[in-house]
Order: C-alpha cells, then sequence, then structure tokens
C-alpha cells in the first residue's frame, strides 16, 4: 500500500510509534443489494475498501476519492453508518490508530474492478454470501446492516471483541 507523502514525513520523526490518524470505509451497495468487497494485497483477504484522509479533506470526499483509486466506481454517500478506534500494525512494523469513520454508500455508476496495488480482486457479494473476512470488517458490515438512523459506536467504557488487542496486517 503507498504511502502518503503526509505519513511518510511523519514516520521521520516518530518511528515505527502508534500514529493516530482519521480513517475512513465504505459499505457500498449496488441495485441488487450485493456489497462490494476487495480483496487486499497486503493480507489476501476480502475486506471493505478505506483509507486515510488527507489534510484539510472531509472523511465523506476521502471515501469517494478512495472508491473511485481502488475500484474504479463512483458511489454516493448515503449516511454515517459508525465510528470506532482500530489499531494496526504493519509488517514493517509501524504502528497505527485509526479513528475510522464508516458510511453507508451506493453504487452510482461504472464496473467495479482493481484499479490500483491495494487490491487482488473486486466483487460484488450477497449480503447472505460473504467471504470470511476480518472482525472490524464484519463489525462494520453488520452495523450498517441494522440500517438504523443513527451512527454505531461503542458506549462510553464499554468495549468490543472486534476492537481488541492491536491487528497485524
Amino acid at each position: 500500500m503507498a504511502m502518503s507523502e503526509y505519513l511518510r514525513n511523519l514516520r521521520k520523526h516518530v518511528g515505527h510509534d502508534p500514529i493516530l490518524l482519521p480513517g475512513v470505509s465504505a459499505v457500498v451497495f449496488n441495485d441488487a443489494g450485493e456489497l462490494l468487497l476487495g480483496r487486499r494485497s497486503d493480507t489476501g483477504r476480502w475486506s471493505l475498501l478505506a483509507g486515510m484522509v488527507d489534510p484539510g479533506e472531509q472523511p465523506a470526499d476521502a471515501i469517494v476519492r478512495e472508491v473511485r483509486e481502488e475500484a474504479g466506481i463512483e458511489i454516493a454517500v448515503e449516511r454515517i453508518a459508525g465510528v470506532a478506534m482500530h489499531a494496526v500494525t504493519y509488517p514493517n512494523g509501524d504502528q497505527c490508530d485509526y479513528m475510522n469513520v464508516w458510511f453507508r454508500c451506493r453504487h452510482v455508476s461504472g464496473e467495479a474492478q482493481v484499479a490500483d496495488d491495494e487490491s487482488l480482486d473486486m466483487r460484488w457479494f450477497a449480503v447472505s454470501e460473504l467471504p470470511d473476512m476480518e472482525a472490524f470488517a464484519r463489525l462494520r458490515i453488520d452495523q450498517t446492516l441494522r440500517d438504523e438512523p443513527e451512527a454505531w459506536f461503542i458506549a462510553p467504557g464499554s468495549a468490543h471483541p472486534a476492537l481488541g488487542p492491536r491487528d497485524s496486517v
């Protein structure tokens, strides 16, 4: 996965220590009610399309950009579905704590395809036939499928097993 110039410069100062970063994810549905997933090139696992918010960028703009860059499609953001902290350690030892905001989105145009080096495959799945995936991806999907008007979050003082110890990718 390509590291942004912003993050590359930040890493020069903090090394592999944890950095708090803003992240976004898309739970994208097509007209048939299928869900878009990408097979990650770093782990080989299916997951939601996601990425970092660039300095000065609004989160909804960031997810539209990320989906366009990763899948080559246009989406419409319908609502915020949830927000949670998610800790990750990358193979090079870099630690990140992502404040992830995920959005319920709908496909507007274009054919989903691998459009960058972050994915090996791009596919639409029936919600009843989702592949195996990490717990955090499943949490975001499950909470989005609740189709509640309010965004999901962890209540103060609570925990969730999908947001447990730092994940390694």
